[in-house]
């Protein structure tokens, strides 16, 4: 039994896993940040074109 935990503990395979789920979580974070900056620009611009055409009348071709 002290055998298990001792090649457990020597093991470095679980260090790998915690890296790409740390980087994976970090990576998330910044898109998260960066959707929420990008939110109220993207909002406006669709309000403003939303505007703009719902005022235009319809023309003769």
């Amino acid at each position: 039994m002290l055998s298990k935990f001792k090649r457990f503990f020597t093991r470095e395979d679980g260090a790998v896993t915690v890296d790409w789920v740390v980087l994976t979580a970090a990576v998330v974070g910044l898109l998260a940040a960066g959707y929420g900056m990008m939110r109220q620009g993207t909002s406006d611009l669709a309000e403003g074109t939303s505007n703009y055409m719902g005022s235009q009348e319809p023309g003769e071709f």
